[in-house]
């Protein structure tokens, strides 16, 4: 089994709710990396990942939900397609990194772990 896999298989062994806190907790690394400009490759890396939770998730949210997290998957795609731009900008690295740490907030929201 790959790594992905095995990755997958914990995943979904999860609630919905840990499910939604995992993704929330990546975007909130993806702030909090962006400050090290050595972190190029491990804030791509949660990105990626981060689109898989989603994958791996949407379809058993609410309407609602699931519409907020392909809009995120989706800006997470427009992200990746001009990294290397983006890293090498600080305004636009903290850009991605604020709008990460806004993102962590709605999905933690949504998770309902906050109740």
């Amino acid at each position: 089994m790959n790594t992905l896999a095995k990755i997958k298989e914990r995943y979904l062994r999860d609630s919905v709710s840990v499910r939604l806190g995992g993704l929330a907790a990546n975007l909130a690394r993806v702030k909090s990396f962006s400050r090290n400009i050595e972190n190029q490759a491990a804030v791509f890396d949660l990105f990626e990942e981060s689109k898989h939770f989603i994958e791996w998730t949407a379809a058993e949210t609410e309407i609602e939900t699931t519409a907020e997290l392909v809009e995120l998957q989706l800006q997470i795609a427009i992200w990746q397609r001009a990294w290397q731009k983006i890293w090498n900008d600080k305004e636009s690295r903290n850009s991605v990194a604020a709008s990460s740490a806004n993102w962590s907030k709605k999905i933690l929201e949504k998770s309902g772990l906050l109740d």
